[in-house]
């Protein structure tokens, strides 16, 4: 790995997502079992942790614009770290929900963050590849963290969670290290400060004054906000991206409620995820820097979840072994919806966004995939769960129009672009 920037994020992102991976795999028990709140409770901690960072997506963003964005990205981890490691002190209800709204915020901060270091740190044609490097790495290393939390599932006890908890908190500070290798490229330009300016005679030079001011407002001009085309992409990307809460929730709901097969089929589609991310993810993302490119694959995308969902309905009321089958062909439709669309979504969010401000505009997009995951518990149930097949057709058809729609961003955008070389 030559690239220096690259290798940096890398090694950053395997230390910091292994400790994110202890952490995942043993919150919810840690929660109800340890600390002893109810399903209710946690429920609650894990919304608010989210929902703070949602505020947390665009913050991030928009202060890597006007601060070194590598410098604000290490603060962040390594606070977001500490608050982690917080955690194996916590002992009721107002301080675990305190602390997962201090975690979660500062773990989006670094996100979006880095979200903007990528932005700048990387030409054109390979962010989208770093990116998804940058997501094989975060599987790997969430599966690894996983393993790790086993130790604590296995032996069960208080101090086996709080000791597991407190170790994932400090990898996740040492995650941060990496990052003070990152060169000041990565930063945004320095801007202009608006103040009076004189002449060497001591006259105010209005020139270079106005020319100062000019800049300050072209800069506010550039704003996210006052794009319509990236933000009707970010809110149709946060709608596909609801994709995920139909993996994380709406199919292991399905399978214990509607189908046949034994709840561990889940960890088994989980395993079938995660191998195909790590083996298809860069390949798959290869050219999407390129807008048409982009939009295709995302139509590709919307196809395979419209498939995924119908496979999925039809795993109710088989024989086990029937139910199986089909849902793992689901998974494999779902997963490979998952990749393109990826894909798609890093190429036309780098690609549509005004380079001047490339915080501001990843901090707008990764706050609508924040909107878009706090929204999908809520969809998925209200639709797959609540109507079964009906419901899997909902789901189907809110995919595709949401394809459809980024496609016809990425097509207008192409055509008033020059090809590339």
């Amino acid at each position: 790995m030559s690239d220096p920037v690259l290798r940096a994020l890398v090694t950053a992102t395997s230390v910091s997502r292994v400790g994110r991976g202890v952490f995942l795999a043993v919150t919810v028990l840690f929660f109800t079992q340890v600390i002893g709140l109810s399903p209710a409770q946690a429920a609650i901690v894990l919304a608010v942790s989210s929902g703070c960072g949602v505020v947390a997506s665009f913050l991030g963003g928009w202060l890597a614009d006007r601060w070194s964005a590598r410098r604000l990205a290490f603060g962040f981890e390594l606070t977001g770290g500490v608050l982690l490691a917080a955690y194996a002190f916590v002992g009721d209800f107002a301080s675990a929900l305190l602390l997962a709204s201090l975690a979660g915020f500062f773990d989006t901060l670094g996100h979006s963050a880095r979200s903007a270091i990528i932005a700048r740190g990387f030409a054109p044609e390979r962010r989208v590849h770093a990116r998804a490097v940058l997501r094989t790495v975060t599987n790997l290393a969430i599966a690894a963290g996983s393993g790790i939390g086993a130790i604590a599932l296995a032996l069960g006890t208080p101090e086996a969670y709080r000791a597991v908890i407190a170790c994932a908190g400090v990898i996740c500070a040492l995650g941060s290290l990496p990052l003070l290798r990152l060169t000041a490229a990565v930063d945004a330009p320095a801007r202009a400060r608006v103040k009076v300016l004189h002449t060497e005679t001591g006259s105010i030079d209005t020139h270079a004054t106005e020319a100062a001011s000019a800049e300050r407002r072209d800069w506010n001009r550039r704003s996210p906000w006052r794009d319509p085309r990236y933000l009707l992409l970010s809110g149709l990307s946060a709608i596909f991206g609801m994709q995920f809460g139909v993996a994380e929730l709406g199919v292991p709901l399905w399978i214990t409620e509607n189908t046949n097969a034994p709840e561990a089929t889940f960890a088994v589609l989980l395993i079938i995820n995660t191998a195909l991310v790590v083996l298809f993810q860069v390949r798959a993302s290869r050219g999407t820097h390129d807008v048409r490119i982009a939009g295709r694959v995302t139509m590709i995308a919307g196809w395979l979840m419209v498939a995924a969902c119908i496979v999925y309905a039809l795993a109710a009321g088989l024989p086990a072994w029937a139910a199986i089958v089909i849902l793992i062909v689901g998974m494999v439709a779902h997963t490979f919806a998952e990749i393109l669309s990826q894909a798609g979504a890093w190429g036309l969010s780098f690609e549509l966004a005004d380079p001047v401000r490339a915080g501001a505009y990843q901090g707008v997009f990764g706050m609508g995939f924040s909107l878009g995951a706090l929204a999908s518990p809520i969809v998925v149930n209200a639709t797959a769960i609540t109507f079964g097949f009906a419901g899997w057709a909902m789901l189907a058809g809110i995919f595709l129009a949401a394809a459809v729609g980024i496609w016809l961003i990425a097509r207008r955008a192409a055509a008033s672009e020059p090809a590339p070389a």
